[in-house]
């Protein structure tokens, strides 16, 4: 093959296997039906009892019409209920279009009505979250529960094949509105091949944390329930992960770098981390500086993964050893090409940049209703006649030993704690506001070496607007991920010698602590607000937090959040649930609930832990 050009297409691709995840789904209950395949909770459902519940559901929405290329709109909460909603659907021959009930209701509205969804499944608990659109709502414990109830356990018969739709996942946009992407059952189910050489088909208990918005979910609740796991749902309300990997003997863990390096840098957390047999790090660049964490206490394999929404989760995979200078993202999974091709679309010579295309089983259909965006982004692949590739626009090169490493963008994409985002989106809504004349949204590192997102402003003239009002603003827009932590005005933007904006000399600000009534920095007030500041500002990379100041005004974000959490759970022994940072963002207030939580603490056991 030539230079610039790598493939994987082993002889297990060559290997018969099921065309749909429902089907594979089914053989893993035949082969396991009294295993406990999902655990929320307090409540376990083992295989059989999650089939049967799945296939009740199932044959209701296939009463509704659901069938092959049926898109069913999917608004739960994350429960082993959201699973059983998830596998009816497919075994219904339909595709799922995942709605976080976090997300602003503008923007549901939006992914419902583009994709032109006619039914939501919901509860009756995120029910007031699912907008008024001209879909259907049926809701598992509301008025639809006793009709579901009398459907037979039997298996479904549908007349999905490989080729027809498994779900279709929103990601950010470039022109201010988010795009679906269109994933098919065969592109998933060669990616459960994959995984099965990369990481081998040995089940265990696998920690869920990923919404279900982002496909790296899939891994983690589908490919593991049609090889026989135990899948633990874990709901992002608390700083509990190191018990929950405790409590129920985890073996495997997917994240991002930035959660595991501030678990790493929590020794209860990394304690917890060390137990696990694989941990998969994606989403962004593995440094070194975090493998030099993990490896004196954690034993087990680490695996990089890479891989857009548009080629099916993970394209490419790397077992990291003990010691690395360097960590690639690897070489492609089964039945996977990737290219890096020069200026001219030519295999770029080994060890010289180049813009990344991948080919293959995992290319999706496409994005939804977007025949312009499909036809820029999916090419013909000039390699393999007859098939497409992505363009990724990612920047990469081959190494020597044939691993590819990831090298940056060609664009303003940027990744943040996993996050796919298009900087373009954000600016849009930005300058629609009518004080703003122009917005340009940056990926910085903040004093911690964690990224967040700034916002540079230009005012029109003779108008102003705040902070708070353009934060009010977006959140009626966007999900909480895409939300600058700063906000900075600027009377002019640096241009370049050709007049484009100077992105490179955009200033670097950190945001001072809140003043009082008098002017000066509002002055803490006991000790439980003292060592609070104090997690703040370690946190956040400051040098002093006033009583006044809010989290986000300080460019906090849900990273931050989880440090803050780690700490307080470690001085005190009592968990500090990462909601209080939206619902209680001011220090004062948030000191106040802590002691809340402490006093409880006391009545509960009668003893806490005091300040070291």
């Amino acid at each position: 093959m030539a230079t610039g050009t790598l493939d994987s297409n082993s002889a297990a691709g060559r290997e018969s296997s099921p065309v749909t995840i429902a089907v594979q789904f089914e053989e893993q209950v035949a082969r396991t039906p009294d295993s406990v395949a999902v655990i929320s909770g307090e409540t376990q459902l083992t295989y059989r009892e999650l089939d049967g519940r799945a296939n009740q559901l199932a044959r209701y929405l296939q009463l509704a019409d659901v069938g092959p290329d049926t898109l069913v709109g999917l608004a739960m909460d994350r429960t082993h209920e959201m699973l059983v909603a998830m596998l009816a659907i497919l075994k219904a021959g339909g595709a799922y279009l995942p709605l976080d009930p976090a997300y602003p209701a503008a923007r549901n509205a939006f992914v419902i009505e583009d994709s032109k969804t006619k039914l939501v499944v919901t509860t009756e608990r995120t029910r007031p979250s699912v907008p008024e659109t001209a879909a259907r709502i049926i809701s598992l414990d509301g008025r639809d529960a006793s009709a579901i109830g009398q459907q037979t356990r039997e298996p479904v018969r549908s007349k999905a094949a490989e080729n027809n739709l498994a779900y279709v996942m929103y990601t950010s946009g470039s022109t201010g509105k988010p795009k679906g992407v269109m994933i098919e059952n065969h592109n998933v189910t060669n990616f459960f091949a994959g995984m099965d050489i990369a990481l081998g088909r040995i089940p265990g208990v696998w920690l869920a944390v990923t919404s279900i918005c982002f496909d790296i979910s899939v891994l983690e609740l589908l490919w593991t329930l049609t090889r026989g796991f135990s899948v633990v749902v874990y709901r992002p309300d608390g700083s509990e992960l190191p018990g929950q990997i405790r409590k129920h003997k985890v073996t495997h863990f997917q994240s991002t770098p930035s959660l595991v390096r501030a678990m790493a840098l929590d020794p209860d957390s990394l304690m917890a981390l060390s137990s696990l047999r694989q941990l998969l790090i994606g989403g962004e660049a593995f440094p070194i500086s975090l493998l030099s964490l993990l490896r004196p206490s954690y034993t087990g394999e680490i695996h990089n993964m890479y891989g857009p929404t548009e080629t099916t989760i993970w394209s490419t995979t790397y077992p990291v050893p003990k010691s690395a200078e360097i960590i690639p993202v690897g070489k492609p999974i089964l039945k996977t090409q990737v290219y890096v091709l020069d200026a001219e679309m030519k295999p770029a010579p080994e060890g010289e940049e180049g813009e990344l295309f991948i080919g293959g089983e995992g290319v999706a259909r496409g994005y939804m209703n977007r025949p312009d965006l499909t036809s820029e982004r999916f090419l013909a692949d000039p390699f393999l006649p007859g098939s497409r590739m992505y363009r990724t626009g990612d920047l990469a090169r081959f190494l020597p030993d044939g691993n590819l490493e990831y090298l940056g963008r060609t664009d303003f994409q940027v990744k943040i704690r996993g996050f796919r985002i298009e900087l373009g989106e954000i600016e849009s809504h930005l300058e629609q506001q009518l004080a703003v004349q122009q917005a340009v949204v940056m990926a910085q590192e903040d004093k911690g070496g964690d990224k967040l997102l700034v916002a540079y402003l230009v005012a029109k003239q003779g108008q102003t607007t705040t902070p708070e009002t353009l934060r009010s603003a977006l959140e009626a827009k966007l999900p909480p991920y895409m939300m600058p932590s700063q906000f900075i005005f600027l009377e002019s933007f640096p241009l370049t010698s050709n007049g484009k904006i100077d992105r490179k000399a955009l200033p670097k600000e950190t945001p001072p602590a809140a003043a009082g009534d008098d002017g000066q920095p509002a002055e803490l007030d006991g000790q439980i607000e003292e060592m609070l500041a104090a997690t703040w500002a370690e946190a956040l990379g400051l040098s002093h937090v006033g009583r006044k100041d809010n989290f986000f005004d300080l460019g906090g974000h849900s990273l931050s959040a989880l440090k803050v959490a780690f700490k307080i759970q470690q001085i005190f022994q009592v968990d500090f649930p990462l909601q209080t940072f939206i619902q209680i963002p001011v220090l004062h207030d948030q000191a106040r609930k802590l002691e809340e939580l402490l006093m409880e603490a006391v009545d509960s056991e009668g003893s806490v832990s005091t300040v070291n």
